[in-house]
């Protein structure tokens, strides 16, 4: 009886198999411009970095009921140079998740009716103009509301990449001195090249696959902002 029933299984889980072979479509691909805004005692420090977002479309079966949109990105993060040649750095992630930079437009793009007229999905290419990201994204489901900005850093020695420092987005004078506050942060739609160039603030970038800040952290407990970063977080370039 045993043997039936695993037979059975493995029967099953073949036809699943056979069932969810996945058909690829292309989903449409887009550049944004990230822009960071910081008031200072000197005036208002503005920096941005346009982001390449690749998509492309798995469907299991073949049914455009069970699809599922793939993002890979290109570029890097936003770096501010602020008073007393400090920099913010607005990473590729968030303080949640590690493919903010890939979900952030679809998060503030309008819902559209798909094609059955009841499936609802966000269409980037609607957005218009340039848009405020919110401090937080609202509740969906059965995900809590979670924060809408990347992950903010800073470091006391742009040559040494374990010196790295997280930054409160609400509070950067505690960081940067008195005067010094995020004034808003945007994201516009652009047709303009991806950006390059970050290595030559951090030289110690190295190419895919990337390595973590602290190279030497070998997945202990209760690692530190260095052990927890990866140089991907910072750039994404095309693993091909």
């Amino acid at each position: 009886m045993l043997g039936m029933i695993r037979a059975m299984w493995l029967a099953l889980g073949a036809l699943m198999l056979a069932s969810c072979a996945l058909a690829e479509d292309k989903a449409p691909d887009y550049r944004y411009r990230l822009t960071v805004e910081v008031e200072t005692p000197e005036g208002l420090k503005t920096a941005s970095s346009v982001i390449e977002v690749e998509q492309s479309m798995a469907r299991a079966g073949g049914s455009p009921l069970h699809s599922q949109i793939y993002r890979r990105i290109k570029g890097e993060a936003v770096a501010v140079d602020l008073p007393g040649g400090k920099t913010l750095f607005a990473l590729l992630r968030s303080d949640n998740d590690i493919e903010w930079a890939s979900k952030v437009m679809q998060m503030l793009a309008p819902e559209v009716a798909g094609e059955e007229g009841d499936e609802k999905f966000d269409n980037v290419l609607l957005i218009k103009g340039k848009v405020e990201v919110p401090r937080t994204f609202p509740a969906v489901a059965w995900i809590p509301e979670r924060s809408a900005y990347p992950m903010m850093v800073t470091f006391g020695d742009l040559a040494d990449p374990t010196s790295v420092a997280q930054v409160d987005p609400d509070d950067l004078a505690a960081t940067f001195g008195e005067g010094v506050k995020l004034k808003r942060i945007t994201v516009e739609l652009t047709d303009d090249a991806v950006t390059t160039g970050i290595e030559k603030r951090l030289g110690w970038l190295s190419d895919y696959p990337e390595p973590r800040l602290d190279p030497d952290y070998r997945g202990f407990t209760d690692p530190n902002l260095s052990q927890s970063l990866w140089h991907g977080d910072f750039r994404k370039k095309d693993s091909k």
